[in-house]
């Protein structure tokens, strides 16, 4: 009987260990999918501070409710760690770390690179890792692989691995981890094999592809997909304001036609740790073949500028009223770079209140799932949520919605707040019009 037979079976009685790294967004809903059917989970982080909380049984995503953690702590099916060491223990590595982007728009592989180190001190035969960090196509077979390899044992013989690229929606009610399909690619067939068993048993579709580059271009593709038609209807909405034309118009009325169009809706900026990163993954390594992506690049230009837009509408509507923005009180509601989560990465409201604050306006910043800022890599703003009542409002000359939560009071915001610049279109859907709201 084959190696891979053998550990097929073992999959499928669930006597196979998996090892997460990397206990975020991706991960944590990783790593309890896993738990939940029944495999016994060893989670990785280098925050000593994470790690205790998922011991404790807690967790610190919203989206990710604390008891779903503390049921397999409980029945001890998951055990969080700091100790690369214990790598050894996994039957299954997978690989969630992040990929950003350096101060020149490059990629940033220190992560993956210090990763895959670590699982190559721990490799042992028959262990098979999975890379799912968004990257360029040909990481896998370029950074991850020679690092293995260094140990002297044979992949797709000896070890295993493959790339599946992660499809997390944080907040998404309709989809969640076990009901996205997963795409896998593998270094060999062999690789291919064992890495579809393993997640068919966690969602309901794998879909296998040629190679684990066709795996990685998937995710670059659905990113730059997006990018691409948000930059256009950005670059709609600035040109359709000079016009007079009312861009959410425009949308509601083009995707009433059942077929050729598909409706991308405008806003202050890119967030995330996907739409605003992943594409420049792809036209770095273009460069490499010789290949210029330009409408890749103008798009990431576009969607990149929106924020300072955001700030020019602020800065002339608070002039039509007699008003300059240095010394202004400016209000940001909204630092979450998408509606109903605590996720500030890449939030162009961040980037909104740093370019307030270097014009020397006076910036505070409202969020009902972000109490306090996060310290990031690129952003060091210390400053806490301002609680919205009738008399908060009534002291900032100006409010600036940047995320549409359903939990703020758009009513309240209305009546108490004497300026709105309102990037979501918000207001004007629940009938809250008026010439002090103002769409940017």
């Amino acid at each position: 009987m084959s190696e891979i037979h053998l550990l097929k079976e073992r999959i499928a009685r669930r006597d196979f260990t998996v090892g997460v790294i990397g206990l975020g967004y991706v991960g944590l809903p990783l790593v309890l999918r896993f738990g939940e059917v029944g495999f016994p989970v060893i989670g990785f982080d280098v925050d000593r501070a994470k790690v205790k909380q998922l011991n404790d049984g807690g967790s610190y995503i919203q989206h990710v409710p604390a008891d779903r953690v503390s049921a397999l702590v409980n029945a001890r099916r998951f055990e969080a760690t700091v100790d690369t060491e214990r790598l050894r223990e996994a039957d299954a590595v997978v690989i969630c770390v992040p990929t950003p982007l350096t101060a020149h728009r490059e990629p940033d592989l220190q992560y993956v690179e210090k990763t895959a180190d670590a699982v190559a001190a721990a490799l042992r035969p028959g262990q098979l890792i999975c890379l799912e960090s968004t990257t360029y196509p040909g990481t896998t077979d370029e950074v991850v692989l020679p690092r293995l390899l260094s140990r002297g044992l044979r992949v797709g013989e000896d070890f295993f691995l493959a790339f599946s690229p992660e499809r997390e929606d944080p907040g998404n009610q309709q989809f969640v981890t076990s009901t996205i399909p997963k795409v896998v690619g593998g270094v060999t067939p062999g690789c291919l094999e064992l890495a579809c068993a393993l997640y068919a048993q966690a969602v309901e579709r794998v879909v296998p592809v040629r190679s684990t580059r066709v795996a990685e271009a998937t995710k670059i593709l659905e990113n730059v997909y997006r990018a691409v038609n948000i930059a256009l209807v950005n670059e709609l909405k600035i040109a359709f304001e000079r016009m007079d034309i009312d861009v959410w118009d425009v949308i509601e009325a083009a995707k009433t036609k059942p077929f050729g169009f598909q409706p991308f809706y405008p806003g202050p900026g890119l967030g995330g740790h996907c739409i605003p990163i992943d594409p420049f993954y792809l036209t770095w390594k273009a460069r490499e073949y010789g290949v210029a992506t330009r409408f890749i690049e103008l798009a990431g230009e576009i969607n990149s500028s929106m924020p300072a837009h955001v700030v020019q509408r602020l800065m002339e509507a608070l002039n039509a009223r007699g008003k300059a923005l240095k010394g202004a009180r400016v209000l940001v509601l909204g630092v979450a770079y998408k509606r109903d989560t605590d996720d500030p990465r890449e939030s162009p409201g961040l980037e909104i209140l740093e370019a307030l604050i270097h014009k020397q306006a006076r910036a505070d910043y409202s969020d009902p799932h972000i109490p306090r800022l996060p310290l990031g890599r690129r952003h060091k703003l210390d400053l806490a949520s301002v609680p919205l009542t009738a008399t908060s409002l009534a002291g900032f000359d100006a409010a600036v919605l940047v995320t549409d939560h359903s939990a703020f009071p758009y009513e309240l915001i209305h009546r108490g707040a004497p300026l709105i610049i309102d990037t979501r279109n918000a207001f004007r859907p629940r009938g809250l019009l008026g010439t002090h709201v103002v769409p940017a």
